[in-house]
């Protein structure tokens, strides 16, 4: 495992976590820590159980069983308390999930307004600070369908940046994007890394895994099959499920 950055309590961790769909084992025996200020890229084949598990950091997935905590706190199973703890956590996922009848700049404040009670002036000013950070301050009184794919993604992550969360899940970020607004994307995802966000990404983007994270988590039929650095999972998948999985992928 690479060095991290140091912290006695991990911002995330997953203990003997197991999820079934039906007869599908998805999650098998899951145990993962990331620390505060890690960026974990989360790579496997479809399938792998990759979304699953970024999914049940804030339970919009429930787990069998297991614990997952965040910050050294265990996940509620429901309630006001997991309402609470959610709001520690971002999430971005591949469709960008705005409000297609408020503005962006409605969409960004609505979350601290009715989550974190703050005023609206706050709430306004936090938000034209991190539509300017993530380069669309001039979109803020549009409408999410008058943005590009792109524009949106950005807007949707300033949207979870201004709950002033403690850790940022990305599932899929940028898999309904055009080619063309991939990097735009990318490169507001490598900034927050750079300023010490806690991320977990699940993503396809080898590049982005190579450039902005600590550690690679490679999935493989619902189990961590390697957690090793960026640059010996590239240069040395000691798995044959990795060696395969980066044989086809970049290959092409």
């Amino acid at each position: 495992m690479s060095s991290t950055p140091a912290s006695s309590t991990p911002m995330v961790r997953m203990t003997g976590v197991q999820k079934h769909f039906g007869d599908l084992h998805v999650l098998r025996d899951i145990e993962l820590e990331v620390a505060r200020g890690e960026v974990v890229v989360v790579l496997g084949p479809s399938g792998s159980g990759k979304s699953t598990l970024c999914r049940t950091i804030n339970r919009l997935e429930p787990i069998d069983t297991g614990t997952i905590e965040i910050d050294g706190t265990a996940l509620p199973a429901e309630g006001k308390a997991l309402a609470g703890l959610r709001a520690d956590v971002g999430m971005v996922f591949q469709s960008f999930n705005l409000f297609a009848h408020k503005t962006i700049l409605d969409n960004v404040t609505l979350g601290p307004l009715k989550v974190r009670k703050v005023s609206k002036a706050e709430a306004e000013k936090t938000a034209l600070a991190l539509l300017e950070r993530v380069g669309i301050a001039n979109q803020k009184d549009k409408f999410p369908a008058q943005l590009s794919g792109g524009q949106q993604q950005r807007a949707a992550i300033a949207r979870a940046l201004a709950m002033k969360p403690k850790v940022m899940l990305f599932d899929e970020p940028t898999s309904a994007l055009d080619p063309e607004m991939v990097n735009e994307v990318l490169d507001t995802m490598t900034s927050l890394a750079s300023e010490g966000m806690t991320m977990v990404v699940v993503t396809h983007e080898m590049g982005f895994a190579r450039r902005a994270a600590h550690r690679v988590v490679f999935m493989s039929d619902g189990e961590i099959v390697e957690d090793s650095t960026p640059d010996d999972f590239f240069s040395h998948p000691r798995s044959d499920r990795a060696k395969d999985f980066l044989g086809k992928i970049l290959s092409h």
